[in-house]
């Protein structure tokens, strides 16, 4: 398919000819492109991801499916993320009079209320904080402490959600950082904002914030679980939030409003509002791959490839995409600080700061390893994308097809057997070979991406519905990549040789790191 296009947009012989070459009319597709007049800008932007197709599959992608032109070299985007799936918090502290507050659970201090029900002495107070931040609602990315790292109780992190007539549920454990044993069930009162004091550590902030709770305890704890679960008595590790699994770990101490209850021919609740929007700022940075040789070289034949103009115009259209492709990758964004020369983010860079982090070795990762990566990556109450594309280097491609080939080849019991992690087939996707992998968690298509080779990035899982190209489209002037035929000529600059230009203007943008990961 590659050579197919690149034997279209060969010059011909004769440059000078305009437009179309064959007589197709107005309006018909035509299959025999010249590269036309001198000084003619040709539009290559929806064409130039059809060259060397496997050798940059992420740039292909972005071409067919994430393309949407910006008007602007710094552009802006909003992020949306929903709070349905995110009305939990840490409890962090108990009181019976919402005077002297129990911040250990010791099995000594333990606040009463919630061991034995009494309708006459059932009140409690108990103090909830948040590890997200509620303007947008951004939340913690799995194995990434350094770029968006929010510890419990936070500045705007106050669970604004809670509202009286509302039912809480609260985990106990038996032992310090034990497994849920029972759980107690509240009712709302009243709600009111406070700021945390004591020596607890989720005072890491200079303003702690959180919301203080008045409930009346519905069901109890079963006696003999006095810690959170868990946590250990010293509290929850706020600083560990980004390294712990939800399903394993976190989920045990959070405290989820389980319903309403309202008494009978009672008013309408109160009610909230979340924020879930958020904004990001992207870059557009400029490719420019020129093509120069003298008239008297354009005009000699030469052995194997009797022209060497056609043969070099070839080459740096290839070598144009290449270099598109490995700045989408590796680049780090700057708006012109740097010597007034603007640079687009890249994958690689956007990740790691703000995307999920796992750790992948080929000798000694195994299924189950690989499985629980994708149970916190692929998590509906973190990450509700589901358009994830694989990319790996060649040692990882190989090691997922032994991997996935090893049940099919050896141990298949019946047709009706399948692995959790299994070779399912293999399909092209643009022009790209892909391998779907079948696992509990769905297919994974995974596309062998040769940049990665000798780097220390295994794997890159990116959300295609989450990235997108944002070529320089403006007042009629389309920067998406180009080739501008003969910017200097014999007639236009007195030396004797044409130069053709290919010039690329286009910046990345990355929504919601939390459904991007990388493997290292």
């Amino acid at each position: 398919m590659a050579q197919d296009f690149l034997s279209v947009i060969t010059p011909n012989t004769d440059l000078t000819v305009a437009d179309f070459d064959g007589g197709h009319g107005p309006g018909e597709a035509s299959t025999n492109f010249a590269t036309g007049d001198l000084r003619r800008k040709y539009n290559f932007g929806d064409r130039v991801s059809e060259v060397a197709i496997a050798q940059d599959p992420f740039f292909r992608f972005l071409s067919k499916v994430a393309k949407k032109p910006v008007d602007d070299p710094q552009f802006k985007w909003v992020e949306k993320r929903p709070s349905f799936h995110k009305r939990y918090a840490y409890p962090i502290a108990f009181s019976n009079d919402n005077s002297t507050w129990v911040e250990t659970l010791d099995g000594t201090d333990i606040t009463t209320q919630l061991d034995t029900y009494e309708s006459s002495s059932s009140t409690v107070y108990v103090k909830m904080a948040g590890d997200y931040d509620n303007r947008g609602n951004i939340q913690n990315v799995y194995g990434n402490s350094s770029g968006n790292n929010i510890t419990i109780g936070a500045n705007n992190t106050t669970p604004k959600f809670y509202l009286p007539g509302q039912l809480i549920k609260i985990n106990f454990a038996a032992a310090a950082g034990g497994s849920v044993g029972s759980y107690a069930l509240c009712r709302i009162d009243e709600g009111g904002v406070s700021e945390q004091t004591g020596s607890s550590s989720y005072d890491s902030e200079s303003t702690a914030d959180a919301m203080v709770l008045k409930c009346t305890v519905i069901k109890t704890k079963d006696a003999g679980d006095d810690y959170i679960a868990g946590t250990s008595s010293a509290a929850l590790a706020a600083d560990t939030v980004s390294t712990s699994s939800i399903a394993g770990s976190l989920e045990l101490t959070r405290s989820y409003v389980v319903g309403t209850a309202f008494k009978e021919g009672s008013g309408y609740p109160e009610t909230w509002k979340d924020q879930p929007y958020s904004t990001n700022i992207g870059q557009t940075q400029i490719w420019k791959t020129s093509m120069a040789m003298t008239n008297t070289a354009r005009a000699t034949s030469l052995k194997y490839d009797a022209n060497e103009w056609a043969r070099i115009w070839k080459e740096k259209l290839i070598e144009h995409k290449w270099d598109l492709e490995t700045s989408l990758l590796f680049g780090s964004q700057s708006s012109g600080q740097i010597a007034g020369v603007a640079y687009t983010q890249g994958a690689v860079d956007y990740i790691t700061q703000y995307g999920n982090q796992f750790s992948l070795s080929i000798s000694t990762k195994t299924a189950d390893d690989f499985l629980d990566d994708m149970s916190n990556l692929l998590d509906p109450r973190y990450n509700q994308a589901t358009s994830t594309l694989f990319f790996c280097n060649t040692a990882v491609y190989n090691w997922m097809h032994k991997l996935g080939g090893y049940f099919k080849n050896n141990l298949e019991i019946s047709s009706n057997f399948r692995a959790d992690l299994a070779l399912t087939g293999k399909k092209k996707v643009f022009g790209v070979d892909i391998s779907t992998f079948s696992t509990p968690y769905g297919d994974m298509n995974v596309a062998r991406n040769i940049h990665l080779d000798g780097t220390p990035v295994k794997m890159l899982g990116i959300n295609m519905k989450n990235c997108a190209w944002r070529p320089l489209v403006g007042n009629g002037i389309n920067r998406d990549t180009s080739v501008y035929v003969g910017v200097q000529t014999l007639e236009n600059s007195g030396v004797d040789r044409r130069v053709d230009l290919i010039l690329t203007e286009g910046g990345m943008e990355w929504q919601l790191a939390e459904s991007h990961a990388i493997w290292t």
